[in-house]
């Protein structure tokens, strides 16, 4: 086979523009280190956007990958296979759920889940029971059908006439949601930390409210996990911290730590509202992504594991305020276990972009969440040195910023 020869231009040329990626080109890593095609080395805080829970290269995966490799890859869905069915069972044994669908990704998991939902309830109650509950700045991936369930019209626009049945409300705002929900709301889909919206944590209050309106209406109660699920608020899902049990979960991104895998996850009641042939998927519950998910799962529900993500969580904190005491960058740092957000303070406005791009060029790969907030969701093992090394980093690039900001003023 001849070499073809690629750099960062080469993007510009043959990939369809729906992506502006940074002006490196990341070629290795391992553990939370990351090195470029260059050989400069990053210290990752991006996590490849929540996925990486277990860091790059983790022995453990790799011994997994190729001994799976060796053995069978994809058999198709007129087959099942072990490393699925032992998955599902990890999976339903550690949660509240009875029955798990596979898919490729947290989009399709949650189109999965939004399709059982409308099922159910015409099942049970009829045609006009199918009405979806979303939040504003919510994002449940980038089908149709998701884009529109999801709070941000940026995405669904320009596309023609959206699915029908679906209403936006304000995030936090139990009052609303409760003079909302009716009998025509076949479920309410909400994120327990809306993660691309700005890493804004439900109040408990809000989703216990939405608990018991979703109960007294018939509705099904569907907790979109992609971002926090698999360890990444501490807990293996977050609905363990707020003592809400949902009736669908879904779930994907660190689930096969950068290996594309999502998931479904529900009560065998619900469950028995799919029947053969009314949804499906080519590759998902493929027996080489399972048995990947799989060791992720076992790895990431050690308590010791788990624990390690409060002490890693409260060290970056830690860091933010010891950098808002020097820069005042922040308004407000929030967000649970490894999944944080730095909001801008004022005279840092839509400035999120800038701290990013300064990160990098200081060898430190960082996520936004929006033109003001700056988001981490590192590695949940990532080594303590490696995350004051990336604080040090971090802390120039800031200055810089900052610097370029009071010569602006």
């Amino acid at each position: 086979m001849t070499d073809i020869n690629v750099n960062r231009g080469t993007f510009d040329e043959v990939m369809v523009p729906v992506f502006a990626p940074a002006s490196f080109v990341p070629d290795r890593g391992r553990g939370s280190r990351v090195w470029d095609t260059e050989g400069r080395d990053y210290v990752d805080f991006a996590g490849g956007i929540a996925v990486t829970a277990l860091g790059h290269g983790h022995p453990e995966l790799l011994k997994v990958l190729h001994e799976q490799g060796d053995k069978l890859w994809h058999i198709g869905n007129g087959y099942t296979n072990e490393p699925v069915l032992r998955l599902a069972k990890r999976l339903t044994d550690l949660t509240f759920a009875d029955r798990a669908f596979f898919a490729n990704s947290g989009a399709e998991a949650n189109e999965a889940a939004l399709k059982l939902a409308r099922r159910y309830a015409i099942d049970k109650f009829g045609p006009e029971k199918i009405e979806i509950i979303s939040f504003t700045q919510s994002f449940h991936g980038r089908t149709f059908f998701t884009v529109s369930v999801g709070g941000q019209p940026k995405y669904a626009e320009g596309f023609g006439p959206q699915p029908q049945g679906i209403r936006h409300l304000p995030y936090n705002d139990l009052a609303q949601a409760l003079d909302a929900i009716s009998d025509k709301t076949c479920a309410v889909i909400v994120e327990p930390v809306q993660g691309e919206g700005g890493v804004l944590p439900a109040d408990p209050a809000f989703l216990k409210g939405l608990r018991e309106a979703c109960d007294k209406h018939g509705a099904l109660l569907i907790f979109d996990e992609v971002q926090t699920g698999v360890g990444r608020t501490g807990t293996l899902y977050a609905y363990m911290q707020y003592g809400v049990t949902p009736d669908i979960l879904t779930t994907a991104k660190a689930l096969g730590n950068g290996f594309p895998i999502g998931a479904m996850l529900t009560t065998d009641a619900i469950a028995q509202h799919f029947k053969v042939g009314v949804h499906g998927t080519t590759y998902g519950g493929n027996p080489l992504g399972a048995s990947i998910a799989e060791k992720v799962v076992e790895l990431i529900s050690d308590p010791k594991l788990l624990e390690g993500v409060s002490v890693r969580g409260a060290a970056i904190r830690a860091h933010l305020e010891r950098i808002n005491e020097r820069f005042g960058m922040f308004r407000e740092v929030r967000g649970r276990g490894l999944l944080i957000g730095a909001e801008l303070a004022d005279a840092y406005k839509d400035r999120a972009k800038d701290v990013l791009n300064a990160a990098a060029a200081n060898g430190v790969i960082m996520l936004i969440a929006g033109p003001n907030v700056i988001r981490f969701a590192p590695s949940l093992i990532m080594p303590m040195a490696d995350l004051d090394e990336g604080f040090a980093r971090i802390e120039k690039a800031i200055e810089q910023v900052a610097g370029a900001a009071a010569v602006a003023r």
